[in-house]
């Protein structure tokens, strides 16, 4: 049976360093705690749990806004759950409106793989749309969102405008008056990432957009390898530090200086002092690829 639909992915961040630290018994019950909230919220904005697939849940939504407020309140509902936040752990969120298809109790179609590609591309703590999706809400009003360009979704031949649900409590006057002060009092005193890639420099500070990696040519910097996803990674500044998100299928790795390599996949680790990050492969087998990065005050 066809029908249109609200579908929403939402992934557990920070599970896989949970499962190295507090080992399986006591992250599996922690993961659970985290899909069960999930559920709960679900069902409270008319929500149905289709299924749960390891560290991830998919559920489907009546219409758009009932989708969309249960994605806000996913976020705010692990946000605000100490035991979560005190194991590091939030959730990424996709979500996309349109025909489904509904069978055995599972639902197929171009929504659920749209929705699925919103829910790759979002990073911890963040709701990523389709631009159609927020177009069909009758209160737009009450949200914020933000334009985050294009993404291509397989199957479609154009890109779609893709949105960032804007789900914190909304502190912008207090935000843009703190940044005032510190540009203004102390401006040589910015953090700044420098970064290295085959002959070219590129430097960063606090202010700098996201710096986008991969294949597709819209990146911030291009990384043309068979192994590089064309939404591969992102580095942005915040809560004090540069951060580096990994998006991609085969992952990424981050070395600091002898320490040993780190893989992210669809995880994000803080960047300090000096390293190496590497797409797709492992340093030793990435040897032409190689971004170096450098922080410094």
């Amino acid at each position: 049976m066809a029908d249109q639909l609200t579908i929403v992915f939402a992934d557990v961040s920070g599970s896989t360093k949970l499962f190295e630290t507090r080992g399986n018994l006591e992250a599996r019950r922690l993961v659970a705690g985290v899909l069960s909230a999930l559920a709960e919220v679900t069902k409270q904005h008319g929500g149905r749990v289709i299924k749960t697939i390891g560290d991830e849940i998919m559920c489907t939504f009546p219409g758009p806004m009932q989708g969309m407020l249960g994605s806000i309140d996913m976020q705010k509902r692990i946000a605000q759950t100490p035991e979560f936040s005190r194991e590091n752990l939030a959730i990424r969120i996709g979500l996309h409106h349109g025909e489904t298809l509904i069978e055995d109790n599972d639902v197929y179609g171009d929504a659920v793989n749209t929705a699925a590609r919103m829910a790759s591309l979002a990073k911890r703590e963040q709701i990523i749309t389709t631009a159609t999706t927020v177009q069909m809400l009758t209160n737009v009003g009450m949200l914020r969102t933000r334009s985050m360009g294009q993404a291509r979704v397989a199957g479609k031949q154009k890109p779609l405008d893709i949105v960032d649900v804007q789900w914190h409590e909304d502190t912008s006057n207090v935000t843009m008056v703190q940044r005032a002060i510190t540009i203004d009092a102390a401006q040589e005193s910015r953090i700044r990432l420098h970064l290295r890639y085959r002959g070219q420099a590129i430097d960063l500070d606090e202010l700098a957009p996201p710096f986008t990696l991969g294949r597709d040519a819209a990146s911030s910097l291009v990384v043309e390898a068979e192994w590089v996803s064309r939404y591969h990674a992102l580095i942005e500044y915040k809560r004090g530090y540069f951060v580096v998100s990994d998006r991609s299928t085969n992952g990424s790795y981050v070395k600091f200086g002898d320490d040993e390599e780190l893989r992210l996949h669809r995880d994000e680790v803080r960047l300090r002092r000096s390293g190496i990050i590497s797409l797709g492969q492992t340093v030793a087998q990435n040897p032409d690829h190689l971004l170096y990065f450098h922080c410094s005050e």
